[in-house]
Protein backbone atom coordinates (compact mmCIF):
# COMPACT_ATOMS: atom_id res chain seq x y z
CA UNK A 1 0.00 0.00 0.00
CA UNK A 2 0.98 3.66 -0.29
CA UNK A 3 0.32 6.20 2.46
CA UNK A 4 0.72 9.95 2.16
CA UNK A 5 2.86 11.24 4.99
CA UNK A 6 4.20 14.77 4.83
CA UNK A 7 3.23 15.06 1.20
CA UNK A 8 5.25 11.98 0.17
CA UNK A 9 3.80 8.68 -1.01
CA UNK A 10 5.35 6.09 1.31
CA UNK A 11 5.40 2.42 0.34
CA UNK A 12 4.26 0.44 3.39
CA UNK A 13 3.81 -3.31 3.93
CA UNK A 14 1.81 -4.56 6.93
CA UNK A 15 1.65 -8.24 7.91
CA UNK A 16 0.56 -10.29 10.91
CA UNK A 17 -1.46 -9.53 14.02
CA UNK A 18 -0.61 -8.46 17.53
CA UNK A 19 1.56 -5.71 19.04
CA UNK A 20 3.11 -3.46 16.41
CA UNK A 21 6.74 -3.68 15.28
CA UNK A 22 8.15 -1.10 12.85
CA UNK A 23 11.16 -2.14 10.75
CA UNK A 24 13.37 0.48 9.09
CA UNK A 25 16.37 -0.61 7.02
CA UNK A 26 19.71 1.10 6.43
CA UNK A 27 20.99 3.44 3.76
CA UNK A 28 19.98 2.33 0.28
CA UNK A 29 18.05 -0.73 1.50
CA UNK A 30 14.41 -1.61 0.78
CA UNK A 31 11.44 -3.20 2.48
CA UNK A 32 12.23 -6.62 1.03
CA UNK A 33 15.55 -6.77 2.86
CA UNK A 34 13.55 -7.71 5.96
CA UNK A 35 11.88 -10.65 4.18
CA UNK A 36 13.80 -13.39 6.06
CA UNK A 37 12.83 -11.91 9.45
CA UNK A 38 9.12 -11.32 8.91
CA UNK A 39 7.75 -14.91 9.02
CA UNK A 40 9.05 -15.42 12.56
CA UNK A 41 7.46 -12.17 13.73
CA UNK A 42 4.16 -12.03 11.88
CA UNK A 43 2.69 -15.01 13.74
CA UNK A 44 2.38 -12.88 16.89
CA UNK A 45 3.24 -9.31 15.85
CA UNK A 46 1.86 -6.75 13.42
CA UNK A 47 4.94 -6.08 11.32
CA UNK A 48 5.15 -2.70 9.57
CA UNK A 49 7.84 -2.20 6.92
CA UNK A 50 8.24 1.03 5.00
CA UNK A 51 10.56 2.67 2.52
CA UNK A 52 11.89 6.08 3.43
CA UNK A 53 11.60 8.77 0.72
CA UNK A 54 13.87 7.98 -2.20
CA UNK A 55 14.15 4.34 -1.11
CA UNK A 56 12.36 1.25 -2.35
CA UNK A 57 9.08 2.26 -3.97
CA UNK A 58 8.45 5.44 -1.99
CA UNK A 59 8.34 8.85 -3.61
CA UNK A 60 11.38 11.13 -3.83
CA UNK A 61 12.64 12.99 -0.79
CA UNK A 62 11.41 16.61 -0.79
CA UNK A 63 13.71 17.79 2.04
CA UNK A 64 16.98 16.58 3.60
CA UNK A 65 16.52 14.06 6.41
CA UNK A 66 16.99 14.96 10.06
CA UNK A 67 16.77 12.92 13.26
CA UNK A 68 13.61 14.69 14.39
CA UNK A 69 12.15 14.56 10.89
CA UNK A 70 12.68 10.81 10.57
CA UNK A 71 11.24 10.23 14.04
CA UNK A 72 8.23 12.28 12.99
CA UNK A 73 7.95 10.20 9.82
CA UNK A 74 7.58 7.03 11.89
CA UNK A 75 4.95 8.73 14.05
CA UNK A 76 3.14 9.92 10.92
CA UNK A 77 3.10 6.43 9.46
CA UNK A 78 1.63 5.03 12.67
CA UNK A 79 -1.00 7.76 12.61
CA UNK A 80 -1.86 6.96 9.00
CA UNK A 81 -2.22 3.28 9.91
CA UNK A 82 -4.45 4.12 12.87
CA UNK A 83 -1.97 2.76 15.42
CA UNK A 84 -2.66 4.56 18.69
CA UNK A 85 -0.75 2.31 21.09
CA UNK A 86 3.00 2.04 21.55
CA UNK A 87 5.15 0.21 19.01
CA UNK A 88 8.52 -1.50 19.08
CA UNK A 89 10.78 0.36 16.66
CA UNK A 90 13.67 -1.41 14.95
CA UNK A 91 16.39 0.48 13.11
CA UNK A 92 19.20 -1.02 11.05
CA UNK A 93 22.43 0.89 10.33
CA UNK A 94 21.65 4.59 9.76
CA UNK A 95 18.00 3.93 10.64
CA UNK A 96 19.22 3.21 14.16
CA UNK A 97 19.60 6.98 14.50
CA UNK A 98 15.97 7.42 13.43
CA UNK A 99 14.63 4.71 15.73
CA UNK A 100 16.47 6.08 18.76
CA UNK A 101 15.28 9.60 17.98
CA UNK A 102 11.70 8.29 17.82
CA UNK A 103 12.08 6.61 21.23
CA UNK A 104 13.35 9.86 22.76
CA UNK A 105 10.89 12.22 21.09
CA UNK A 106 7.82 9.97 21.31
CA UNK A 107 8.29 8.03 24.57
CA UNK A 108 4.56 7.41 25.02
CA UNK A 109 4.44 5.73 21.60
CA UNK A 110 7.46 3.49 22.20
CA UNK A 111 7.11 -0.06 23.50
CA UNK A 112 10.70 -1.07 22.78
CA UNK A 113 13.80 -0.14 20.81
CA UNK A 114 16.03 -2.53 18.86
CA UNK A 115 19.17 -1.32 17.09
CA UNK A 116 20.49 -3.78 14.50
CA UNK A 117 24.18 -3.16 13.76
CA UNK A 118 23.34 0.49 14.16
CA UNK A 119 25.51 3.34 12.99
CA UNK A 120 27.64 4.72 15.84
CA UNK A 121 29.17 8.19 15.93
CA UNK A 122 30.45 8.82 19.42
CA UNK A 123 31.86 12.29 18.76
CA UNK A 124 29.52 13.60 16.08
CA UNK A 125 29.48 17.36 15.56
CA UNK A 126 27.46 19.45 13.14
CA UNK A 127 29.39 19.48 9.86
CA UNK A 128 30.85 22.68 8.45
CA UNK A 129 29.03 24.37 5.55
CA UNK A 130 26.05 21.97 5.49
CA UNK A 131 24.27 23.88 2.73
CA UNK A 132 27.31 23.67 0.47
CA UNK A 133 27.77 19.99 1.27
CA UNK A 134 24.15 19.33 0.37
CA UNK A 135 24.34 21.34 -2.86
CA UNK A 136 27.46 19.46 -3.98
CA UNK A 137 25.83 16.11 -3.19
CA UNK A 138 22.73 17.01 -5.18
CA UNK A 139 24.83 18.20 -8.09
CA UNK A 140 26.82 14.94 -8.07
CA UNK A 141 23.62 12.89 -7.98
CA UNK A 142 22.15 14.89 -10.86
CA UNK A 143 25.30 14.36 -12.93
CA UNK A 144 25.25 10.61 -12.30
CA UNK A 145 21.59 10.43 -13.27
CA UNK A 146 22.16 12.40 -16.48
CA UNK A 147 24.96 9.99 -17.34
CA UNK A 148 22.53 7.05 -17.00
CA UNK A 149 24.39 5.44 -14.10
CA UNK A 150 21.29 4.18 -12.21
CA UNK A 151 19.83 2.40 -15.25
CA UNK A 152 23.19 0.99 -16.32
CA UNK A 153 24.76 0.05 -12.99
CA UNK A 154 22.18 0.43 -10.22
CA UNK A 155 21.13 -3.22 -9.80
CA UNK A 156 24.71 -4.50 -10.16
CA UNK A 157 25.97 -2.04 -7.53
CA UNK A 158 23.15 -3.07 -5.23
CA UNK A 159 24.08 -6.75 -5.63
CA UNK A 160 27.78 -6.07 -5.04
CA UNK A 161 27.08 -3.97 -1.95
CA UNK A 162 24.87 -6.63 -0.41
CA UNK A 163 27.41 -9.37 -1.09
CA UNK A 164 30.16 -7.28 0.54
CA UNK A 165 27.96 -6.48 3.56
CA UNK A 166 27.11 -10.02 4.57
CA UNK A 167 28.84 -13.32 5.23
CA UNK A 168 26.04 -15.57 4.02
CA UNK A 169 26.44 -15.27 0.27
CA UNK A 170 24.77 -13.36 -2.54
CA UNK A 171 21.85 -10.97 -2.56
CA UNK A 172 18.66 -13.03 -2.06
CA UNK A 173 16.31 -10.28 -3.25
CA UNK A 174 14.17 -11.08 -6.31
CA UNK A 175 15.75 -9.77 -9.49
CA UNK A 176 12.62 -7.97 -10.66
CA UNK A 177 12.31 -6.04 -7.41
CA UNK A 178 15.95 -5.02 -7.50
CA UNK A 179 15.59 -3.79 -11.07
CA UNK A 180 12.37 -1.88 -10.36
CA UNK A 181 13.99 0.02 -7.48
CA UNK A 182 17.67 0.40 -8.27
CA UNK A 183 17.44 1.35 -11.92
CA UNK A 184 15.71 4.59 -10.93
CA UNK A 185 17.31 7.99 -10.42
CA UNK A 186 14.92 8.46 -7.47
CA UNK A 187 16.70 5.84 -5.38
CA UNK A 188 20.17 7.07 -6.24
CA UNK A 189 19.18 10.63 -5.28
CA UNK A 190 17.65 9.38 -2.03
CA UNK A 191 20.80 7.49 -1.09
CA UNK A 192 23.04 10.45 -1.87
CA UNK A 193 20.82 12.77 0.18
CA UNK A 194 20.91 10.52 3.24
CA UNK A 195 24.65 10.00 2.93
CA UNK A 196 25.28 13.75 2.61
CA UNK A 197 23.34 14.49 5.81
CA UNK A 198 24.67 11.53 7.80
CA UNK A 199 26.94 13.64 10.01
CA UNK A 200 24.27 16.24 10.70
CA UNK A 201 21.76 13.57 11.72
CA UNK A 202 24.33 11.91 14.01
CA UNK A 203 25.13 15.27 15.65
CA UNK A 204 21.43 16.03 16.12
CA UNK A 205 20.89 12.68 17.82
CA UNK A 206 23.81 13.37 20.13
CA UNK A 207 22.06 16.59 21.19
CA UNK A 208 18.81 14.69 21.78
CA UNK A 209 20.71 12.27 24.01
CA UNK A 210 21.89 15.17 26.15
CA UNK A 211 18.46 16.77 26.32
CA UNK A 212 16.03 13.86 26.52
CA UNK A 213 15.95 10.55 28.32
CA UNK A 214 14.99 7.21 26.87
CA UNK A 215 11.61 5.77 27.87
CA UNK A 216 11.59 2.99 30.41
CA UNK A 217 11.21 0.26 27.81
CA UNK A 218 13.36 -2.68 26.73
CA UNK A 219 16.31 -1.63 24.54
CA UNK A 220 18.49 -4.11 22.64
CA UNK A 221 21.67 -3.47 20.67
CA UNK A 222 22.32 -6.34 18.25
CA UNK A 223 25.69 -6.34 16.49
CA UNK A 224 26.99 -8.36 13.57
CA UNK A 225 29.96 -10.37 14.78
CA UNK A 226 31.84 -10.15 11.49
CA UNK A 227 32.46 -6.45 12.06
CA UNK A 228 35.52 -7.32 14.13
CA UNK A 229 36.61 -6.62 17.72
CA UNK A 230 36.78 -2.83 17.37
CA UNK A 231 33.25 -2.63 15.92
CA UNK A 232 31.93 -5.01 18.57
CA UNK A 233 33.48 -2.84 21.29
CA UNK A 234 31.76 0.25 19.90
CA UNK A 235 28.43 -1.56 19.79
CA UNK A 236 28.92 -2.72 23.39
CA UNK A 237 29.67 0.85 24.41
CA UNK A 238 26.48 2.01 22.68
CA UNK A 239 24.50 -0.58 24.60
CA UNK A 240 26.09 0.54 27.86
CA UNK A 241 25.33 4.19 27.14
CA UNK A 242 21.68 3.35 26.42
CA UNK A 243 21.29 0.94 29.33
CA UNK A 244 20.51 -1.71 26.74
CA UNK A 245 20.88 -5.44 26.47
CA UNK A 246 23.77 -6.30 24.15
CA UNK A 247 23.60 -9.26 21.79
CA UNK A 248 26.15 -10.46 19.25
CA UNK A 249 25.12 -12.29 16.08
CA UNK A 250 28.27 -14.35 15.70
CA UNK A 251 29.46 -14.65 12.12
CA UNK A 252 26.89 -12.22 10.73
CA UNK A 253 27.87 -9.28 8.59
CA UNK A 254 26.39 -5.81 8.60
CA UNK A 255 23.18 -7.08 6.99
CA UNK A 256 22.33 -9.13 10.05
CA UNK A 257 18.73 -9.61 8.92
CA UNK A 258 19.98 -11.56 5.90
CA UNK A 259 22.76 -13.50 7.62
CA UNK A 260 20.99 -14.29 10.91
CA UNK A 261 17.25 -13.60 10.55
CA UNK A 262 16.34 -15.85 13.46
CA UNK A 263 18.65 -13.94 15.77
CA UNK A 264 17.15 -10.64 14.67
CA UNK A 265 13.60 -11.92 15.16
CA UNK A 266 14.53 -13.21 18.61
CA UNK A 267 16.04 -9.87 19.60
CA UNK A 268 12.86 -8.08 18.52
CA UNK A 269 10.44 -10.54 20.08
CA UNK A 270 12.20 -12.87 22.53
CA UNK A 271 8.97 -14.70 23.43
CA UNK A 272 5.47 -14.57 21.98
CA UNK A 273 3.07 -12.45 24.07
CA UNK A 274 0.49 -14.21 26.19
CA UNK A 275 -2.91 -14.52 24.47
Amino acid sequence: MFLNVGGVAHHVVVEGTGPVVVLSAGLGMSWFDWDPVVPSLAAHRTVVRFDRPGHGLSGPAPVPPSAAGEAGRIAGLLDALGVAGPATVVGHSIAGFHAEAFARLYPDRTAGLVLVDSSVEEHARPPAAPALRLALARAAAAALCRAGVPAALGPALRRATVRASRTGGADPAPRDLVRSCYRTSRVLRGMVLENATYGAVAAELRCLRRELGLPAVPVTVLAGGAGGPAWTARQRALASALGARFQLASGAGHLVMLDAPGVVAGAISPTPPLP
